[in-house]
């Protein structure tokens, strides 16, 4: 039975601004307080409560530097990356145009800060299936960062990574492979071999082998980003759930489901509770573990996990983004098999008329500097990561 799936694999990037120069120079202790309280329970994967101190140091922040101040900006762009992360795309979409609006004419056009806001928006785009208004943002980030930022910056290498993940889509695998590694090599340069920055790299480069069939090798690559997050963000942190699913689609691709089935069980219970109940990854993961059920001629248990994770997609992406018509051709692929075929193939038009409207992308997982998805048919579609 060839199914759909939706996976966690390449990271998007977002451009996160964790320290400011103005900022460190500010007046107010709260604002500080505010924003250090804030990196750490970011870091933590905390991302609720993280909100209500972004919240508190862009009031802060807005009081003391003025509404078109290029720190102001930053605190703009990392609440807004909080609500892409928590699943809020319109909340997110309006932070990062502001911030965007506030750091071109602050700064300049061809700022590095104005990179990030660029790189940021077209991550949103891409988590809405807006991948026609992704692309033009993403190639100007990194022509503003190549020409502003000393080679062996890590924001350089945020930009590289963004625009493999843009080769990847295309299927221009080897293009995306010399990038990524470029990537790596600057991240454990700058950064050293621990840094989560750089299982980012590991897990993108590790996605382009596993389309390419190279199993053993993205199974390595998978692992050793499993471990630095394990360590550097703890073993309940989101993007650990991430690698957990990277990893389990390498086992779903050898049919290894017996090991696969535990990743994606606790890829699921991290999310839930990190990121709460109704979140766009816990649909994935829900997704995930439902493929590998009918896999295994275990319908019963997969239909209820299908029905969860096309409801939540359709409520909080609505009704006609293109992991709906993921969820749409997994089920139906369920029904196919429990003589439904009625029913499943109404679900397949609904889904053929969904990515009739997109321009297709495939699987990837991304990081906010800071995540996204795509699919290809018959294979398991990736979805997204952050940094």
């Amino acid at each position: 039975m060839h199914v759909r799936r939706t996976i966690l694999c390449l990271a998007a990037a977002f451009l996160w601004t964790t320290y400011d120069p103005g900022m460190a120079f500010g007046r107010s202790s709260e604002l500080k307080a505010a924003f250090n309280n804030y990196s750490i329970l970011h870091q933590q994967g905390r991302y609720s409560e993280a909100e209500l101190y972004a919240l508190e140091a862009l009031r802060l922040g807005t009081e003391e530097f003025g509404p078109n101040h290029p720190s102001t900006a930053t605190l703009l762009n990392n609440l807004a990356a909080l609500y892409h992360t928590q699943g809020k795309y319109a909340e997110a979409g309006l932070l990062f145009k502001h911030a965007l609006e506030i750091r071109e004419n602050a700064l300049g056009p061809e700022h590095p800060e104005v990179a990030m806001s660029l790189n940021n928006l077209a991550e949103l785009y891409r988590a809405q299936g807006r991948y026609t208004e992704a692309e033009p943002l993403k190639k100007r980030s990194l022509m503003i960062l190549e020409k502003a930022l000393q080679p062996e910056h890590p924001n350089e290498a945020t930009g590289l990574n963004n625009l493999a993940l843009r080769y990847y889509a295309q299927g221009r695998y080897t293009e995306a492979e010399l990038l990524h590694m470029r990537a790596l090599a600057i991240r454990e340069t700058v950064l050293g071999s621990r840094h989560p920055d750089v299982a980012q790299s590991l897990n993108n480069l590790a996605d382009i082998y596993r389309v390419q069939g190279r199993y053993a090798r993205a199974q390595t690559l998978y692992l050793r980003s499993l471990v630095i997050r394990e360590k550097t963000l703890g073993p309940e942190h989101p993007e650990v759930a991430t690698s957990l699913n990277n990893l389990a689609v390498v086992y779903n691709a050898q049919g290894r489901y017996t090991e696969e089935e535990p990743l994606h069980m606790r890829a699921l219970a991290i999310r839930e509770k990190t990121l709460g109940p109704e979140h766009p990854e816990v649909a994935t993961s829900l997704n995930n573990l439902a493929v590998v059920y009918s896999a295994q001629g275990r319908y019963t248990e997969a239909k209820p996990l299908h029905m969860r994770a096309l409801a939540i997609q359709e409520t909080v992406l609505g009704p006609e983004h293109p992991d709906v018509a993921t969820s749409l051709e997994n089920y139906a692929a369920l029904l196919r098999q429990t003589v439904r075929a009625d029913v499943a193939e109404r679900m397949e038009a609904r889904a053929k008329a969904i990515r009739a409207k997109f321009k297709p992308e495939p699987e990837q997982e991304t990081q906010v500097l800071f995540k996204s998805d795509g699919s290809v048919s018959g294979k398991p579609k990736h979805a997204k990561d952050q940094l």
